[in-house]
């Protein structure tokens, strides 16, 4: 299926690794020009080459910073080379806060984690949508978590931070930039084989004493596919949300888990 964004522009968050990169992927694949921001230099400008060498014509700029910051989303928007603001499709993505318990959270903890996790995405949508809504053409996709649909516990940060940016896309989605061929859509990964889930399964096995091993195979139980998904087959999904065929599908929370949410809505 030709998704019919060839020669458009892209800004993809994290996109150095993980789900990030599989998005950057599989929208250069598709002919899109990228932007790829993320804070590891070395790792980034790899995963740069890379994709240059994938898909040749298509023009692929790293940008190392921060893209929670002023300065990081300036950098990306300033790129030599680059579109400046005028992105044709923003995939937001920033790395989750970390686990813990409510009582160890303070103020400066919470306020890290809304303006990574909300606050982030809503300023990449403002500098961004406008313009879209001019060219008549606009695709944003929020990589959030499926811990939106289904809290858990220990993920207080993150349930709640990304929860607001979900409730301040279904109210920006309804608006009138929907008739001017701006979509706007979360993405929730489950478990994913990315660095994050290692991490998180290396967490589990120091504080449990069991193998690794042991911790991921619990996990991919609880999984009817009784697997992890992979980057890859997460970019295709955020493509085709970016793509001229997905322009009725708006405000919606699309869950790419396994089948692992026990919920019917």
């Amino acid at each position: 299926m030709d998704l019919g964004i060839a020669g458009k522009w892209a800004l993809v968050g994290g996109a150095s690794k993980g789900l990030g990169l599989g998005c950057a992927q599989a929208l250069a694949a598709e002919g899109v020009n990228v932007v790829m921001v993320a804070r590891g230099a070395d790792d980034l400008q790899a995963a740069a080459q890379a994709l240059r060498a994938a898909a040749p014509g298509v023009s692929v700029l790293p940008v190392a910073a921060d893209i929670t910051t002023p300065e990081g989303r300036e950098a990306a928007f300033t790129v030599a080379g680059g579109p400046g603001k005028a992105f044709d499709i923003v995939v937001t993505n920033a790395g989750g806060p970390p686990p813990g318990d409510f009582r160890a959270w303070d103020r400066e903890a919470w306020i890290k984690a809304v303006d990574a996790n909300m606050l982030t995405p809503i300023e990449l949508i403002k500098a961004t949508v406008d313009g879209m809504a001019s060219r008549g053409f606009g695709r944003i996709v929020n990589i959030t978590s499926s811990a939106v649909k289904a809290p858990i516990d220990i993920l207080g940060l993150s349930n709640g931070a990304r929860s607001g940016l979900t409730g301040f896309v279904a109210g920006l989605a309804r608006s009138p930039l929907a008739a001017q061929g701006v979509t706007l859509n979360n993405l929730l990964p489950g478990a994913f084989d990315t660095d994050r889930l290692k991490a998180t399964m290396v967490g589990a096995a120091a504080k449990t004493g069991q193998p690794i091993e042991a911790i991921a195979n619990a996990r991919r139980q609880g999984i009817p596919a009784r697997r992890f998904g992979n980057p890859a087959e997460f970019g295709a999904i955020c493509a085709f949300l970016c793509s001229v065929h997905a322009g009725y599908i708006n405000g919606q929370n699309v869950l790419a888990d396994g089948g692992a949410y026990p919920g019917t809505f």
